[in-house]
């Protein structure tokens, strides 16, 4: 693919982008900047496969659904190209399309792609003819005032009517805003980008104070207005990104669901559709870090507080509940019927990084690489081409990874969130290059008067021995701040939710060339500050010893049970590994023996975690005992149904519990 009239590679930050396609940069932004996921190469057996994967497989595929269920041609229908009644199950179904070109754009990255690219540009043009001339993009009520059908019953009324509710309008825009973002930055095209600012133009128009005081039932339009703020310099968008925030709580009808139930600088629970929510705090972050509001800081602050100590599972899936989608009361987790979406731990993984951004303390990262390695990687298959909508902690063997759902949110985020891992691999100010994850990857990093190469070689999740090397252009004084994981220092997780039941001696070690360095630890971080040198080896080893994890005794469903993790890997039990018993009737030792090691032949490759077990019976009276022992294997949890439907738990008793 020509590379001519892109803009460079280098200038693109996905989830935080700064760059301007004006003649200037918008200069507030985060104190901690993320270095942007198109200077890190990733080198590693474990991410690089799995970005290509989604390249080669996930992106079209999903495609392919968008064309065979119909969400393309609703485009077409609205722009003229066909005819016909709106074609799909909900009104949000635009916003599939728009997530997927987003991934697309951040793929054509790593992967140019003339093919994908050209068939994106033809999505596009369709986009632009279902606009209409005022800016207006909503298929199905188009469709409807064509005289195809009936618009659908969460939309009924004049436009925006019902945008605090269920109609989407709104919601499907700010998917759209950040892929035209995206696909500008990507390819330096600007159709995508100019029918956004043409839409945002608009609802600038019909949305105020002394206009129409409304907010979106389904945040996101927030983060896509900052992103075009960030792109064109346009004040107004950041305002608009405000008053969507602000306008909550503004009106009697709004509701916990949809967070709008007090004002947002108000509000110090998590409370409502998970998703929602954690995209409304995304968003409140980045209005936040440019305004300097610390109202907004102070709520999200508390809010985060009580998701992460009360309302969090261990796989760092939230959102209990599958009635609201959403958060149960606190301390309430069951695991069979844990909803956990994997859109959750996606907006939960995009919240932490922005309060990492802000704050730059390790306790952010730590929950999102439990996210990571976890909550969200669970949502899809090794193949690709499966997709779990809720993550459950535990099954008697009705769950199962879909190819496709009638709302198929998931399915479209792991698109465009796969692709963009790297980028939080790196974080900068003017004087520091912080180490959040590893990874074996290149890295050219630009900050203040530095330009560093970095290396990482390590076998992490499955191995603890990281060596780095920094090469500086030119030597240079400058802090690299490497985290040291809450796991490796002995949290299971920030706030005491979990807490490891057993100890362990061995802790981490960092050499410098071979040699001790000098180093201060704070908020997560060993900082090493020097003058840099060409080649100098930094080697940190973090032990991986197997551990037991206990919940707060508030937690009445995981009394009597512990989880099993291994670095940031959580493990379960499944059937096909357990063949002589049901797994659900498996017990664990009260003080555990493990074993562990690499099979390189099972599930593509992974650590395999074995111990003794107990089979449980049940007397004739009724009591529960600990029957005769059998070997139990555990599996990382994000590998679980790889293998078909069947039984699956997290969380192993190891008391007898009648």
């Amino acid at each position: 693919m020509k590379e001519t009239g892109r803009i460079s590679i280098a200038a693109m930050i996905v989830l935080l982008a700064i760059t301007s396609c004006t003649n200037r940069e918008v200069e507030e932004n985060y104190p901690i900047m993320p270095v942007p996921f198109t200077s890190v190469k990733m080198t590693d057996s474990f991410w690089a496969p799995r970005i290509q994967k989604n390249h080669e497989v996930t992106i079209p595929i999903a495609f392919g659904y968008c064309e065979s269920t119909g969400r393309v041609k609703n485009f077409e229908i609205a722009g003229g190209l066909d005819t016909g009644a709106f074609k799909t199950i909900y009104p949000f179904d635009d916003s599939d399309v728009t997530k997927i070109i987003e991934g697309a754009a951040y793929s054509l990255q790593t992967y140019p792609d003339a093919e994908l690219e050209a068939y994106v540009d033809s999505l596009i043009w369709k986009i632009g003819l279902a606009q209409e001339d005022d800016g207006y993009l909503y298929t199905n009520r188009t469709i409807a005032e064509k005289g195809y059908g009936r618009l659908h019953e969460w939309a009924e009324g004049e436009r925006w009517e019902k945008t605090n509710i269920l109609s989407h309008e709104l919601y499907n825009l700010g998917h759209m805003y950040e892929a035209a973002v995206a696909y500008y930055q990507a390819t330096g095209k600007r159709e995508l980008l100019d029918i956004s600012i043409k839409s945002a133009d608009l609802v600038d128009r019909d949305f105020g104070w002394d206009a129409f005081v409304s907010y979106p039932g389904h945040q996101v339009i927030e983060m896509g207005l900052v992103k075009l703020y960030r792109v064109t310099g346009e004040r107004r968008y950041l305002d608009l990104a405000r008053f969507f925030l602000d306008a909550r709580g503004a009106r009697e009808d709004g509701d916990e669901y949809a967070q709008s139930h007090m004002k947002v600088v108000d509000q110090t629970e998590a409370v409502g559709h998970s998703v929602r929510a954690t995209y409304m705090y995304s968003g409140m972050a980045d209005v936040a870090s440019i305004l300097k509001d610390e109202a907004y800081v102070n709520a999200i602050t508390k809010i985060w507080e009580d998701l992460v100590h009360r309302k969090m599972y261990i796989t760092g899936g939230i959102g209990a509940s599958g009635g609201n989608e959403g958060f149960a009361e606190p301390y309430h987790l069951p695991n069979m019927t844990a909803y956990c979406e994997t859109c959750a731990s996606i907006g939960s993984i995009f919240f932490n990084h922005r309060m990492f951004s802000m704050h730059g303390e390790g306790k952010y990262f730590d929950i999102l690489e439990k996210t990571l390695y976890n909550g969200a990687l669970s949502g899809v298959n090794l193949a690709g081409d499966r997709f779990f909508y809720p993550n459950p902690l535990e099954s008697d063997g009705r769950h199962s990874r879909s190819a496709w759902f009638g709302c198929a949110c998931c399915p479209s985020n792991i698109c465009r969130f796969i692709p963009a891992i790297p980028g939080y691999i790196y974080s900068v100010t003017d004087n520091d290059l912080y180490v959040n994850l590893f990874a074996s990857n290149e890295a050219s990093v630009s900050f203040g008067r530095n330009d560093v190469k970095v290396t990482q070689e390590t076998l992490y999740p499955w191995d603890g021995k990281v060596t780095m090397t920094v090469s500086p252009d030119k030597g240079g004084n400058f802090a690299l701040h490497i985290r040291i994981p809450g796991w490796a220092r002995n949290e299971a997780m920030p706030g005491g939710l979990y807490e490891f039941a057993d100890s362990v001696a061995e802790s981490y070690s960092l050499l410098v060339n071979g040699e001790v360095p000098e180093t201060r630890v704070s908020d997560g971080y060993v900082t090493i500050d020097r003058r840099w040198k060409q080649g100098d080896r930094v080697e940190l080893y973090l032990p991986m010893p197997v551990r037991t994890v206990i919940a707060d005794e508030r937690v009445k469903e995981d009394a009597g049970r512990y989880a099993v993790q291994r670095g940031p890997i959580m493990f379960c039990a499944e059937w096909p590994d357990n063949p002589e018993v049901k797994v659900l009737d498996l017990m664990i030792d009260e003080k555990p023996a493990f074993t562990s090691g690499f099979v390189a032949d099972l599930l593509e490759g992974a650590e395999i975690i074995k111990t003794t077990g107990y089979i449980k019976v049940t007397n004739v009276d009724g009591s529960v005992t600990a029957g005769e022992p059998v070997g139990l294997t555990l599996i990382p949890y994000h590998l679980w149904n790889n293998r078909g439907k069947g039984e699956m738990r997290v969380w192993l008793p190891f008391e007898v519990m009648n």
